[in-house]
């Protein structure tokens, strides 16, 4: 394949140092977005080991709860409970931009607990375990919402660094070589000029 090359001009000489500057710019701005995706991502994955860590311990706590609700009540008796409980309640998902990035977040009204039981056929270690399972339910919501953020953040920093790759790597350095051939080729003809003016004022 034949490599393309700039003709030597002034005028090409001043195209390419504006394709260089505005390169090094871009690659400045990819740069920088990089840098606060990076610390946004980061800053999520705390939040999202933190929130693990809470639903794991949630979790161990409502079973235990219900373990000993099985034992006091019967496990029949909690499975019919269990069914007159309110289904899994409506939310809506949105997004939020973090540097052009569409960041899902979920939307959801958190209301208070109300029973569709009778107390007389339960124990209070029954209500608390019902109640810290509505709490795993919020913090799940939250989770899946830092987790697909983290996963957005990430596709969109190795896009970002593709980017910055192909500027730092390919571009600037290839507008560079053509700044360097076309300043050598007009030095080179700036001097042949002065030398063949300085022959024809010797002549006369």
């Amino acid at each position: 394949m034949a490599v393309y090359k700039m003709t030597p001009t002034k005028a090409n000489l001043l195209k390419a140092k504006n394709s260089l500057e505005f390169s090094k710019k871009g690659y400045d701005l990819l740069d920088r977005k990089r840098t606060v995706l990076i610390r946004e991502m980061m800053a999520l994955i705390d939040e999202a080991n933190k929130i693990q860590e809470e639903i794991k311990t949630g979790f161990e706590e409502a079973y235990d709860r219900l373990k000993y609700a099985n034992i006091t009540m019967g496990s029949e008796n909690i499975e019919e409970i269990a069914m007159s409980l309110e289904k899994e309640e409506e939310f809506e998902i949105l997004f939020k931009s973090v540097m052009g990035v569409e960041i899902p977040y979920i939307k959801h009204e958190e209301r208070l607990f109300s029973t569709e039981y009778g107390f007389f056929r339960t124990n209070p270690t029954f209500d608390m375990a019902v109640l810290k399972f509505i709490d795993m339910r919020y913090l799940i919501y939250t989770l899946a919402e830092v987790e697909n953020s983290v996963y957005k953040l990430a596709m969109e920093i190795k896009k970002t660094q593709k980017r910055a790759n192909a500027l730092e790597k390919i571009q600037i350095p290839k507008y560079e070589k053509e700044i360097k051939s076309i300043q050598e080729v007009l030095e080179e003809k700036e001097r042949e000029d002065f030398f063949r003016l300085k022959r024809v004022k010797g002549k006369k």
